[in-house]
C-alpha cells in the first residue's frame, strides 16, 4: 500500500549578500559582512517543513542537483530528517542556485538565478518502481527548462510525466513560480489536465484562467474566486483546486463544494520574513490531503502552516509540528475581509 509523499523538482540554493547599494550598470557597489547560503526551491521548502510538520510521515525527495559545494549542503539540510529518503536525487554537474542581493539602503532584493542541474531535470531521471509515495508533487512549473518544453501529444514534458505519475497509481499535485511573461497559459493548462491537486496563488490563477483577481490598486476581487477556482476545475484538476494569497485560502473540493478560509490576523512584529510561506501553505494542504482531512481543515493546516513560516527569518526556520500549527490556529483570531 502505497503512503507518503515524493516531492520532486526545484533544488536550489540561494547565495544572500547584503550590499550597500545596487549599482547602476558599469559602477561599483560593496559587499558587506554577512555572505550566507541557503536551500530553497520547492522539493526543499515543501519536504522540510512537510518533515517537521510529521516526523513520522514517508517523505521522498526527487530532483538533481550538482557534485559541488550547494549540492553538498542540499544533502546535509535534508539528510537532517529520518524520514526524508533522499535515493531519488541524483547528482550531476552543477547545482542550481541564486545570488539575492539585498540593498541595505532600500531592503529590495534583485536575484540572478542559474538553473544547472536543475535545468536538466527530465522524466528520464525517475525510476517510478522506486517512488513508493500516494502523492507525487512537483513544483515548480515555469521552472524546470527541460519539462517546461513542448510535447507533440500531451502538450508539454510536464503534462507527459504527471500523465505517466498517474498511470503509475500516484495522485498528483503541482506548484507554478510567480514569474512575468505570457508562458502560462502556453504550459499550466496541459498539467492540469493531469493534475489531481493544484495549490497556487492568485497571481499565478489569474495569469492561467485569465480571471482578474486583483483590482487595480491591489485589492483582491473576491466576487472573482469561484470562477477561477472554476476553471483550473474545468481546466482538468480532478480533487482539489486551491487559490492562497494572504487574506487566506479558498477551495473548490472534489465534490465541487467552495471552500473560503481566512487567514490569521498575525499581531505587529509578528512577521520575521515572508520567503517560503506559500510553500508552508502548500505543505499543510498536501499534508491534510494525505490523511485524509477536508478541503476546509486542510486550508486550515496551510494557513496555521504559512502563519508558523512567517514567524522567523528563512523559508523553513518557522514551521512547527502539526499539532503547533493547531495551536496558532486557535491562538489567532482570523482576518475580517
Amino acid at each position: 500500500m502505497r503512503k507518503g509523499i515524493c516531492v520532486a523538482g526545484n533544488m536550489i540554493v540561494d547565495i544572500l549578500y547584503r550590499i550597500n547599494h545596487y549599482p547602476s550598470e558599469g559602477t561599483l557597489t560593496h559587499i558587506r559582512d554577512g555572505i550566507d547560503r541557503a536551500t530553497g526551491g520547492a522539493v526543499c521548502n515543501v519536504i522540510v517543513d512537510l518533515a517537521k510538520l510529521d516526523p513520522d510521515l514517508p517523505l521522498q525527495a526527487m530532483g538533481k542537483i550538482g557534485t559541488d559545494a550547494e549540492g553538498d549542503l542540499v544533502m546535509k539540510v535534508l539528510g537532517e530528517y529520518p524520514n526524508i529518503d533522499t535515493g531519488n536525487v541524483l547528482r550531476e554537474g552543477v547545482s542550481a542556485f541564486t545570488i539575492v542581493m539585498n540593498d541595505e539602503s532600500t531592503h529590495q532584493r534583485t536575484f540572478f538565478t542559474y538553473l544547472g542541474a536543475n535545468g536538466k531535470f527530465s522524466e528520464d531521471d525517475i525510476d517510478w518502481s522506486r517512488v513508493s509515495a500516494d502523492i507525487f508533487h512537483i513544483g515548480y512549473l515555469l521552472l524546470l527548462n527541460d519539462l517546461d518544453q513542448p510535447d507533440a501529444e500531451y502538450g508539454s514534458k510536464m503534462a507527459r510525466l504527471l500523465h505517466n505519475a498517474q498511470a503509475h497509481g500516484l495522485k498528483t499535485s503541482i506548484d507554478v513560480v510567480s514569474e512575468a511573461g505570457d508562458r502560462f497559459t502556453r504550459l499550466v493548462p496541459p498539467a492540469m489536465r493531469y493534475t489531481d491537486y493544484c495549490v497556487i496563488n492568485e497571481y499565478e490563477a489569474e495569469m492561467t484562467t485569465g480571471v482578474k483577481l486583483r483590482d487595480d490598486r491591489g485589492g483582491l476581487i473576491r466576487d472573482h474566486l469561484p470562477a477561477a477556482l472554476a476553471k483550473m476545475k474545468e481546466m482538468g484538476v480532478s480533487t482539489w483546486a486551491v487559490i492562497h494569497c494572504p487574506e487566506g485560502g479558498w477551495g473548490l473540493d472534489e465534490a465541487g463544494r467552495y471552500v473560503e478560509r481566512a487567514s490569521l490576523q498575525l499581531p505587529e512584529g509578528y512577521i520575521q520574513g515572508s520567503t517560503g510561506a506559500g510553500d508552508a501553505f502548500c505543505a499543510g494542504v498536501l499534508y491534510g490531503a494525505e490523511v485524509g482531512l477536508s478541503l476546509a481543515e486542510a486550508i486550515d493546516l496551510g494557513i496555521g502552516s504559512a502563519a508558523a513560516s512567517l514567524s522567523k527569518n528563512g523559508a523553513t526556520e518557522g514551521m512547527r509540528s502539526r499539532a503547533e500549527v493547531e495551536v496558532l490556529l486557535k491562538r489567532f483570531d482570523r482576518r475580517q475581509p
